[in-house]
């Protein structure tokens, strides 16, 4: 063996280095993974507040939608409750006002209704009402939703028909 040759690595060994991770790589990996799981999972999984807040949003639109529609259809609309959801129907006559037609969403939704999703409701079930061809309610309303977390009421004024969150 010559000067410095002890040195050398044998280019086989060198190559089997290279490869691979070492304990030190795999245990702050496995530590990091963890570290994201008990952050992130509970976040993607945790719906139900979502949910509701979509409920309420849909709702309010429902209702809106259908002041807008009697006003334009110079119609009475009606507005239907269950615990979990309201449907919209409206007049297809000037007189006698009785709701027998259903009313077409702005999607193309026959009839337009909103549905509760997870454990988003009403707490209690609205009193169904309707919205005459001024857009007036026949009764002013508050509707409270039940779920988790969060509290949220809409107003229907019944004068004007406002339909707006407190």
């Amino acid at each position: 063996m010559g000067y410095g040759e002890e040195y050398l690595v044998n280019p086989a060994m060198q190559s089997a280095r290279a490869t691979g991770f070492t304990l030190v790589e795999l245990v702050v990996t496995m530590v990091l993974i963890g570290i994201l799981a008990a952050i992130a999972v509970p976040q993607l999984t945790g719906t139900q507040v979502y949910d509701q807040l979509g409920f309420t949003d849909r709702t309010l639109s429902l209702l809106q939608y259908a002041q807008k529609t009697a006003i334009a259809e110079r119609r009475q609309v009606c507005v239907t409750f269950s615990a979990t959801g309201a449907t919209l129907t409206f007049s297809s006559a000037f007189s006698p006002p009785a709701c027998d037609t259903n009313v077409v969403g702005p999607g193309g939704e026959n009839p337009y209704a909103v549905a509760a999703t997870g454990l988003a409701a009403y707490a209690p079930a609205p009193a169904n009402f309707t919205f005459n061809a001024l857009g007036q309610a026949s009764a002013g309303q508050t509707i409270t939703f039940a779920g988790v977390g969060l509290v949220r009421t809409i107003t229907v004024e019944q004068d004007t028909g406002y339909v707006h969150y407190n």
